[in-house]
């Protein structure tokens, strides 16, 4: 198996909806998208599957530094590094934003909670807007505001991954909403964990999903004219994802013990339409 078979065995496996966005670019930057998400998926496994933190740690630091040989003598072990070494010949993705990604991921290490807005920010950063930024790279840009609709709509991307899996990262100990926001809304994290909807908990949901949208509605305003059709991916993304938080809006608190999600038909229907419309 060469190293892009291997990285798109990995991103069928992974059954996203990320994938879907990618599936109608040319054969190059389909590659390069594989990879990347590929890469992505290795060591975010590595936080999910591995239950010792030190071993994950270990592990972690073994990516890290696999990074580091992909960069310098371009001979990495692993076959979705050896598939990005392909990638950086053509096209020049950034070392610091691939170790950033680790960096998030390290995070989930160590926090389990985040105080304020502000810290999770950087954790979203890492985790999501990194990607777009190496995404908007790979699908190809030629202005610089073109960076911040990348960000922003990495923000609103993982700020819905959030609100979707409150409950299932409350059920590995875990809680992203921010703690000063859940004392503002008399949210006790005990109703989180225990997966107990109430009435406070549907209007902080409320307050995340507003916030949500309004990274959607920055990202879509920073996009310029010129660089609009080249980052069509990102934009059949969002019309999944806009729909995803939409659904999850009509009743809240259903996060607290369901997995909310669009049918495949729907997701290809919407996907298509975000495409021809571009």
């Amino acid at each position: 198996m060469n190293p892009h078979d291997y990285c798109q065995q990995k991103a069928a496996a992974s059954g996203s909806s990320f994938t879907i966005s990618f599936t109608l670019l040319p054969r190059e930057k389909k590659q390069a998208m594989t990879a990347l998400y590929a890469f992505c998926r290795e060591v975010d496994d590595v936080v999910d599957e591995v239950e010792d933190p030190q071993v994950a740690a270990i592990k972690l630091a073994w990516w890290r530094q696999e990074v580091e040989r992909l960069y310098d003598d371009g001979t990495p072990q692993h076959p979705v590094a050896q598939a990005l070494a392909e990638v950086i010949k053509t096209i020049p993705l950034d070392k610091e934003l691939l170790l950033e990604i680790i960096d998030g991921m390290e995070m989930d290490l160590t926090q389990a909670r985040y105080a304020d807005f502000k810290s999770l920010q950087l954790y979203c950063y890492r985790v999501a807007s990194v990607v777009g930024l190496l995404s908007a790279e790979i699908f190809g840009m030629t202005q610089r505001a073109t960076r911040k609709y990348a960000h922003d709509l990495g923000m609103a991307f993982q700020l819905t991954n959030i609100i979707r899996d409150v409950g299932e990262d409350a059920r590995r100990g875990r809680i992203y909403l921010p703690m000063d926001e859940l004392q503002r809304f008399n949210v006790p994290a005990a109703d989180i964990l225990n997966s107990r909807p109430t009435e406070a908990f549907a209007a902080l949901m409320q307050f995340q999903i507003e916030r949500a949208r309004g990274f959607y509605e920055q990202a879509f305003a920073a996009l310029p004219a010129a660089d609009r059709r080249q980052q069509k991916p990102g934009l059949v993304m969002a019309a999944i994802y806009r729909s995803l938080l939409e659904e999850i809006a009509a009743e809240p608190g259903l996060v607290l013990t369901h997995r909310i999600s669009i049918p495949p038909g729907r997701k290809a229907w919407l996907a298509l339409k975000a495409w021809i419309k571009g």
